[in-house]
């Protein structure tokens, strides 16, 4: 499955002008980085990753409708996938997307 175009602009939209932005080709998806860490994707699986603090991960999993994503069946604290139909909302996609920037932003620049 290829990562939605549609979505995947969506979140373009929204991290316009986001100082140290790229995109890139990843995870079967297209990413968007700040500074080069990941911040977030439209994923190849349909939905989005975001990158979140790890202490974190957990406790918005439990509130939220993300999960922690998993790679090669180990769980990833701090890497969060989340269902299209939880970003079908702008309002929801902008809170996922400033939160993934915002972690992303306070790590250093690769």
């Amino acid at each position: 499955m290829a990562y939605d175009e549609q979505l995947a602009q969506r979140i373009r939209d929204l991290v316009s002008g986001q100082a140290g932005l790229t995109e890139q080709k990843m995870f079967g998806g297209l990413a968007f980085l700040v500074g080069g860490n990941m911040a977030v994707a439209a994923s190849g699986q349909g939905g989005i990753l975001v990158r979140a603090a790890p202490d974190e991960s957990t406790r918005l999993v439990e509130t939220t409708g993300a999960e922690l994503m998993e790679m090669r069946g180990r769980a990833m604290p701090g890497w969060l996938r989340v269902d299209a139909a939880d970003v079908r909302d702008d309002a929801e996609l902008a809170r996922w997307v400033e939160l993934g920037t915002s972690y992303a932003g306070s790590l250093p620049a690769k």
